[in-house]
């Protein structure tokens, strides 16, 4: 089975396919775009690879051994991986920095911190998933709770009061989305574009995905509903489809 992901990190698109199986325990990769600095150029021998992931200039790729690679630009670090890095379950990248969850509910983070982007919040633990954003990052823990941290010029790290049940998280380049468990979402920042203003009515949501200055969410029907910045249509009122 392929896994056919498009990451949309800050305005540079790159694609990676991991053709992986469960079975297989991991596959190869394949990846296209940008590659001005060289965030294209797979590393020689990678393979069993079990999740991948993007930043501005740089990628990222888990294998199923919980080791990690990195390619890419490193002008702040970001592919230079953390010295005994193992156990990792999930990656998540930011503009130029990353993150690393642990088995054991942990967080390892990397590379660029002129906004404490990979400064981790004390006692942050209990965490079952991750997203990075521009200059922020989210972590969702078990108990359904989000924690973030790095810039928050435009608001982006302020978790909404009460937020609870989360089930998934994503970061924008300057907002932040979380879907709780039943189907409903929230978003918050500064909302210059619309990025925040969630459909009338949205609901059944079962993913989300956060771009530089919109958002999408698939309903649990198959349909997607998008909002956010539009220009090419001339409008940047909510959409859905």
């Amino acid at each position: 089975m392929k896994h056919l992901i498009h990451v949309l990190s800050l305005g540079i698109l790159i694609a990676l396919v991991s053709s992986a199986t469960a079975q297989s325990g991991g596959g190869t990769v394949v990846a296209w775009g940008n590659n001005g600095e060289g965030q294209t150029t797979l590393p020689a021998g990678l393979s069993n690879v079990v999740a991948i992931a993007a930043g501005a200039y740089h990628s990222l790729a888990l294998r199923s051994d919980g080791t990690v690679a990195a390619w890419g630009r490193n002008d702040g670090g970001q592919t230079t991986l953390p010295t005994g890095l193992t156990n990792v379950v999930a990656i998540a990248g930011g503009y130029y920095h990353n993150l690393a969850l642990r088995r054991d509910g942990t967080i390892a983070a990397w590379g660029l911190n002129n906004y404490g982007q990979t400064t981790l919040p004390a006692g942050l633990s209990n965490v079952v998933a991750i997203a990075g954003g521009y200059h922020h990052n989210l972590a969702l823990r078990s108990d359904g709770t989000v924690a973030a941290w790095g810039i928050n010029a435009y608001g982006q790290t302020d978790i909404p009061a009460g937020l609870s049940n989360v089930l998934a998280i994503a970061g924008g380049t300057l907002h932040s989305l979380a879907l709780r468990r039943d189907g409903t979402l929230a978003a918050w920042r500064n909302n210059p574009y619309g990025e925040t203003d969630i459909p009338a009515g949205l609901s059944n949501v079962v993913a989300i995905a956060a771009g530089a200055n919109h958002s999408l969410a698939l309903r649990r029907d198959g349909k997607v509903a998008a909002w956010g910045y539009n220009p090419k249509a001339k409008r940047t009122s909510p959409r859905a489809s």
